[in-house]
């Protein structure tokens, strides 16, 4: 994808608060729950922090969604441990068919999916619809439509998984910038 596409596919993402503005009563209350139960824990903030290269995230994703319910406001907690570095913007997946298409998952348009970016928009990679702890949950219990409802509870063991792993997915994209020989070089470490 070309980065001054993705440029202004983020510059036409909404915060957080806008994007949650964007679904009723119900879905904003469900996203609320989710994020409210949401930590990092010290080991994970202070990784997020040490984060010294600027990265662009866009989250694309349905208000409606259960998974994304479940997972985006733990990638919220997760920027805003280092909102210096991590800067990112909320796209609904049917407002912006066009970049869902281009991420499709197993030919299918699954949201939650990140794109993650550097500094200047170039591609890092992207990741997406759910967590490995959430699919391991989901397949451990087996009933039940493939996304749950919003709002549905996720047990804190599932939640602190889930937060582990997308923490995963934040480190990756930073190493992947710290250790790019272009940015190294620009610089000079």
């Amino acid at each position: 994808m070309d980065k001054t596409y993705l440029r202004t596919k983020y510059e036409a993402g909404r915060d957080y608060d806008a994007y949650l503005a964007t679904g009723n009563d119900k879905q904003r209350e469900s996203w609320k729950s989710v994020y409210d139960r949401a930590h990092l824990t010290g080991e994970q903030q202070t990784l997020v922090k040490s984060f010294n290269r600027t990265m662009h995230v866009i989250g694309l994703s349905g208000i409606w969604c259960g998974d994304c319910v479940q997972q985006l406001p733990l990638v919220q907690r997760i920027a805003e441990a280092n909102a210096e570095k991590v800067h990112i913007r909320y796209l609904d997946r049917d407002e912006h068919i066009d970049l869902q298409q281009q991420v499709r998952i197993n030919g299918g348009n699954r949201v939650p999916v990140l794109l993650f970016m550097a500094e200047d928009f170039e591609l890092l990679g992207w990741f997406g619809d759910r967590a490995l702890s959430r699919y391991r949950a989901v397949a451990a219990r087996q009933l039940g439509p493939s996304c749950p409802l919003p709002g549905a509870p996720m047990p804190a063991d599932e939640l602190a998984a889930t937060v582990q792993d997308w923490v995963d997915q934040f480190e990756r994209a930073h190493l992947i910038l710290r250790l790019s020989p272009r940015l190294r070089q620009k610089y000079e470490d």
